[in-house]
């Protein structure tokens, strides 16, 4: 009963832990699939995380989640001007909007909370268990009890896989992806496709960064998101840039970092800090396999 128990748990914490990177991903793969790379996802996440904050205190936790996507949206945007219409370089881009956004919601936090931070008075969302499924064994505690943004984000896996691949939104955003002179030989307009992709890329960080806040952490702290968005991009990679590969991964990564909670709980003599490091070494692995053998958008960054 007890291995049950543990193994219960872990399936459930590698859910919930996969939930944000999962939501990261699954807009980080609509993003590159129309040639974009947007290292700017970290600073979407973190703006999504402390208007996410702001909106549940003012609005309640659905209020957060409204201010938390506007506010990946706005960080998406700022970076599809530069490096899509102004065509300026996507990587320095998109570092330099997740750095200003871990400085610009530093600040945002202080003067929204003070020094004392926001605490625990931010509303949450509730774990909702689906009657009947939740009991199943393992599968149960993992996928049918869990908060709604969980629900959220395998549905988008669903939807992610028919706008790119049932729509001719979808086809044109590939094309735009993979040439974009022969994209706009056909007609595509790629400069729309690229920052509409973008848009919802930002769309789903700033969701992600609404899970942080609202059904994980139940707080705002300056660089909470401590480099999730950087992490999605590997799992973009690893899942072949397809949301159900993506959906995938993210669970591989959320199991690596739920180690450390089973470690802890089984009472193992292994320091914790050895699973923290888990996910960040997976992501530098699975870059470092992936350069030379994983074929991304041909246009990818460029």
């Amino acid at each position: 009963m007890i291995e049950l128990a543990l193994i219960s748990g872990f399936a459930a914490a590698s859910v919930r832990v996969a939930t944000p990177l999962l939501l990261a991903a699954i807009g980080e793969t609509i993003t590159e699939k129309s040639g974009v790379l947007n290292l700017g996802i970290e600073g979407a996440m973190l703006a999504g995380a402390l208007a996410a904050a702001v909106g549940a205190i003012s609005l309640g936790p659905l209020g957060g989640v409204a201010f938390a996507v506007a506010a990946g949206m706005a960080t998406s945007a700022i970076f599809a001007a530069v490096a899509v219409g102004a065509r300026a370089d996507q990587i320095i881009t998109g570092t330099a909007v997740t750095l200003g956004m871990t400085g610009l919601t530093g600040l945002g936090a202080r003067l929204a909370f003070g020094d004392a931070g926001a605490g625990l008075t931010i509303p949450t969302l509730p774990v909702l268990p689906i009657p009947g499924l939740a009991a199943i064994p393992v599968i149960g505690p993992a996928f049918f009890s869990q908060s709604v943004m969980s629900y959220v984000a395998f549905a988008a896996i669903a939807w992610a896989t028919w706008l790119l691949f049932r729509t001719r939104w979808g086809l044109e955003v590939r094309a735009a992806g993979e040439s974009a002179a022969a994209a706009r030989a056909m007609g595509v307009p790629v400069t729309r496709r690229r920052v509409v992709a973008t848009v919802i890329g930002g769309a789903f960080a700033g969701l992600a960064g609404a899970t942080l806040v609202l059904s994980q952490v139940g707080t705002f702290t300056e660089k909470m998101t401590a480099g999730r968005g950087f992490i999605a991009i590997a799992i973009v990679v690893l899942g072949r840039w397809h949301p159900i590969g993506a959906g995938l991964a993210a669970l591989l990564f959320g199991a690596a970092t739920a180690l450390q909670y089973t470690f802890q709980a089984s009472g193992s003599a292994v320091p914790y800090q050895l699973f923290q490091a888990l996910p960040y070494l997976l992501a530098l692995a699975v870059l470092a396999v992936a350069v030379g053998r994983e074929k991304g958008p041909a246009g990818l960054a460029k």
